[in-house]
């Protein structure tokens, strides 16, 4: 079985909804009209029920299956959020709003799975209840986790839940799928070196924090080149660095972000306190002082093997066994769907989205999600509600 005919058949208005969804793009915990537009549509698809105001601007549509509820449950996750970034693609369904931008799909993921609510509505070719959950602020805000705490699994208790990522990098309508961590846990990186002021024409009345970052962020680099096993994985990156005023005065300090990712607890462990123990030491050899964290932002993102099974099955059946292939390996981005795979069983997949050679990848100024995996998406969406929930 290809795509659904039934879904194929509104791949235009989806097409339309998705250029409608980037045209408006709306930071985390703001998706206000977002949300709205998508509370708005699963109710004229007649869902059983349409919850908002979760996490803020979070909404779950509930859709019963022939027969009713009957106590079994699945649950599928789209994200809404878009990134501050100034668009530079040049589409005619561009962002409106200036600095602001669908850069990493998540405009595609929300219009994918209202297709697929269209059709379970519908057709409720399925026995039980399908939970429809549209997630504010997966970037860096952690809406996952927030959707969490606020009782989501308790409120719509559902027995595995199911999300995907569009991926660039990957050929269009090709699943990418594995048990185990699929995508690096992450903590935010912050450092500030206070040394003292001086012309810099004279360093030598001063100590100069400009000079002890950049030994700090060449030190950091050794953490996992010399601390950490070769057979493990991790990253640490300094992304952004603040200091100075001028070209002739040395500051009074210096700021400096950055990312860890990894993948095992222990390795996160190591990362934590290797970071201290380098920042600090490195500022006071120099005779500098330093004061940093290491906050833990999300997770890492772990498929559970059953449930990637189940996920790998539909990719199947949508595209059929060649295109629904093995991830290779992780990736080091994050996810905050994380949190929700740390409460209950399910799979986080990938779905090619690859336009050809020089495409922009997600969070790029010119990237543009791909709007012939909307279909593809979608089927997946409900040909897992159907199999997993047949009809008795």
């Amino acid at each position: 079985m290809p795509i659904i005919n039934r879904i194929a058949e509104f791949h235009p208005e989806m097409t339309a909804w998705r250029h409608d969804f980037h045209q408006h793009p709306e930071l985390g915990f703001q998706e206000t009209r977002t949300s709205g537009v998508v509370a708005a549509k699963l109710r004229e698809f007649g869902c059983d029920e349409v919850i908002t105001g979760i996490a803020t601007t979070g909404v779950v549509g509930v859709i019963h299956g022939q027969g009713g509820p009957n106590g079994r449950a699945i649950g599928f996750r789209a994200d809404m959020d878009a990134l501050p970034i100034e668009e530079a693609t040049g589409k005619p369904w561009s962002s409106r709003t200036p600095g602001i931008m669908h850069a990493c799909g998540h405009d595609g993921h929300t219009t994918m799975l209202l297709g697929a609510a269209r059709y379970l509505a519908e057709t409720r070719n399925f026995s039980g209840t399908v939970y429809l959950v549209f997630q504010p602020a997966e970037e860096n805000l952690a809406g996952g986790e927030v959707m969490v705490k606020e009782g989501l699994f308790d409120r719509f208790p559902m027995d595995r839940i199911f999300g995907l990522h569009n991926w660039p990098g990957a050929p269009a309508g090709v699943f990418l799928h594995a048990p185990g961590p699929v995508m690096a846990a992450v903590a935010n990186l912050e450092a500030t070196i206070t040394g003292r002021g001086a012309h810099g024409a004279m360093p030598h009345n001063g100590i100069d924090p400009i000079l002890v970052a950049a030994h700090v962020v060449t030190a950091l680099q050794s953490v996992v080149a010399r601390n950490l096993n070769p057979l493990e994985a991790a990253v640490i990156t300094i992304g952004h660095i603040t200091g100075g005023f001028t070209f002739n005065v040395i500051p009074e300090s210096v700021q400096l972000q950055g990312t860890a990712r990894w993948f095992l607890p222990e390795v996160g462990d190591l990362l934590e306190a290797n970071f201290h123990r380098i920042v600090t030491g490195v500022a006071a050899s120099f005779g500098a002082q330093a004061e940093c964290s290491f906050t833990r932002a999300y997770p890492a993102t772990v498929n559970e093997a059953e449930s990637t099974e189940i996920a790998a099955k539909a990719a199947a059946t949508v595209v059929g066994e060649a295109r629904s292939r093995k991830l290779p390996q992780p990736t080091m981005g994050g996810e905050d769907f994380s949190f929700m795979l740390n409460e209950k069983p399910g799979a986080y997949l990938f779905l090619g989205g690859g336009k050809g050679e020089g495409e922009a990848m997600v969070h790029h100024p010119k990237y543009d999600f791909n709007d012939e995996i909307l279909p593809v998406g979608a089927s997946w969406f409900a040909t897992l509600a159907e199999q997993v929930m047949p009809r008795r």
